[in-house]
């Protein structure tokens, strides 16, 4: 397949913004696809070239694709620079450049999707000396052979800013119709094995009957059930009579998989960090007395002083460290609280009550004390006994406490009901971070003023609704300046915009209606909570939650 087919349906989606035309467009796209280009034609669709899960990085970043667009067109770097200060977009920096390039490419071939998948995909694996001019080379032959459009794709497709509005939904209902299958067994088989690439081959190849038959490999993560935001522990109870509460840890959630004496550790975003925790994975190998099985709990990192919880900041060091690993593991131990079992031998678990579960859970783990342990459980209907539970969970420097309803299956996901959130903070948005401006005086070599956004699920879009800016202490400021500064896109003056990637909690006096920003909302006062580094761009609240918000505080008032 010519990769003109697939730049003019990236055109078309961008284009479009209604979901159900955006899944047809996918759909006659996949049905017309080879069988054998379908997995890497539907990870394409999705802007990657790997699995949600895939440990594998592109790792290209603004400055490589500037030198590659000057190689491939003849303009040098610094014009290149000067095109994208003014554009802003490396993508259309690259097609423009395409259209007007200073050298002929002489035997010239076509670009196909499989020369620029198979490019990409090698762009992970380069590594050693002379790695930077081999990536290089990757990226700058598939900008001679790419015509304008698609260079635009390509190079937005390797900087992960593909951007067409094509959510895991619209790709999810795309398949199913597109084979003529159930949405709902798409997303049931995706479940297991998220990686839509293999699951359009089996929807294709094998119909409902195929995705009813896949099962979860070990190794590779499942999607995760989450818990849903309660009002009170009285609101819950009164529903649902006894339940068990558990302590919300304020950690990493953790799926572990353990086959024979090899282990897995994938958080609730599915990366794969078991490189980062050989620790954990010590401690499963003695505590897990099975041989195989998917477990979950909370990481918590430990004060190697005090031996008190640290905030999740803090662990979040170790989460995307790769290098100095023992010397982390010493600065930063930690502790695991086991709360699940999805998966025991051979059978799945997930149609099993959750008293099930934990009883299954408690017979097949050794407790370490203070090192690896069930995590912190009452089982009441008393609202009182439990407003106390939860007090000493706060007192203890948790977030709060999960409520589960005791026959509760699990279930993939989030707003499926049987687990309740209850925390101080209610009201809180999860938003991202797209622009920043460098201080002044002391703060100069911090970026600060933060452009928050929330998401347009219909678009994929991010529209402004903040700034936030006051609040921060000193290591805050430079732990968001280095989280911040790989994401910049461009700068004009002291501003910069980022590439959303970066996603954070954030605390406000009240929303109010305002034509300054996007999002038609403006958070009044917003307050950093954390840095949510369990959380990705495309889970940055919604515009329709700040406009609920919105509404719900009028109520009130």
């Amino acid at each position: 397949m010519d990769y003109s087919i697939l730049a003019d349906v990236y055109e078309k989606l961008e284009a479009t913004p209604a979901k159900l035309a955006k899944t047809g467009i996918l759909a006659e796209l996949l049905k017309k696809t080879s069988p054998e280009l379908l997995p890497k034609v539907t990870l394409l669709s999705c802007g990657r070239v790997f699995p949600q899960w895939s440990q594998q990085e592109i790792g290209v970043a603004d400055k490589m694709m500037i030198r590659a667009i000057a190689k491939a067109t003849g303009f040098k770097d610094s014009e290149i620079v000067q095109k994208f200060k003014k554009i802003g977009d490396l993508g259309l920096v690259a097609e423009e450049c395409i259209k007007t390039k200073k050298q002929s490419s002489f035997f010239k071939k076509q670009l196909t999707v499989d020369k620029a998948f198979e490019n990409i995909k090698q762009l992970a694996s380069v590594s050693g000396a002379g790695s930077q001019d081999r990536k290089l080379n990757l990226i700058a032959e598939l900008l001679v052979s790419a015509k304008p459009k698609e260079a635009r794709y390509v190079v937005r497709t390797i900087l992960e800013t593909l951007r067409i509005g094509v959510a895991e939904g619209i790709v999810r209902d795309a398949i199913a119709k597109a084979f003529a299958a159930a949405a709902d067994l798409v997303e049931h088989a995706w479940n297991l094995l998220p990686d839509y690439g293999e699951i359009a081959k089996v929807a294709r190849e094998k119909g409902n009957n195929g995705l009813k038959k896949v099962e979860l490999e070990l190794g590779k993560p499942i999607q995760m059930m989450l818990g849903e935001k309660a009002e009170s522990i009285e609101e819950v109870v009164k529903e649902f009579g006894k339940v068990a509460a558990e302590y919300k840890y304020d950690g990493m959630r953790a799926q572990i998989h353990k086959k024979d004496n090899q282990i897995w550790i994938f958080t609730r975003r599915l990366e794969d960090v078991t490189k980062q925790f050989p620790d954990l994975v010590d401690l499963c190998k003695k505590c897990l007395k099975i041989k195989n099985c998917i477990v979950e709990g909370e990481v918590l990192g430990i004060d190697s002083k005090t031996g008190s919880p640290l905030p999740f900041q803090a662990l979040s060091q170790r989460i995307h460290r790769k290098y100095d690993i023992e010397k982390m593991i010493k600065e930063i131990p930690i502790q695991i609280h086991l709360f699940d079992i999805t998966y025991l031998e051979d059978e799945m678990l997930f149609d099993k009550k959750f008293t099930e579960r934990r009883e299954i859970l408690k017979q097949i783990v050794k407790p370490i004390a203070k090192k690896f342990e069930l995590a912190k459980q009452m089982v009441s209907n008393d609202a009182k006994e439990l407003d106390k539970f939860y007090n000493e969970a706060l007192k203890a420097k948790q977030e709060g406490l999960f409520l589960k309803v005791l026959d509760s299956i699990y279930v993939f996901g989030r707003h499926v009901g049987g687990w309740y959130k209850i925390k101080p903070i209610m009201e809180t948005l999860d938003l991202a971070i797209i622009g920043a401006t460098w201080g002044r005086g002391a703060r100069t070599k911090w970026l600060s003023s933060y452009v928050l956004a929330c998401r347009d699920p219909n678009t994929g879009k991010f529209l402004t609704c903040g700034m936030m800016g006051t609040g921060l202490t000193e290591e805050q400021f430079q732990l968001m300046t280095d989280a911040l500064k790989p994401l910049i896109i461009s700068e004009k003056g002291t501003e910069v915009k980022l590439k959303p990637k970066v996603v954070v909690e954030v605390a406000y006096q009240e929303i109010q209606k305002s034509p300054t920003y996007e999002s038609g909302m403006a958070l009044r006062f917003p307050k950093l909570q954390r840095i949510r580094e369990d959380k990705g761009p495309d889970e940055a609240d919604t515009i329709e939650r700040v406009q609920f918000l919105y509404k719900s505080q009028s109520k009130i008032k």
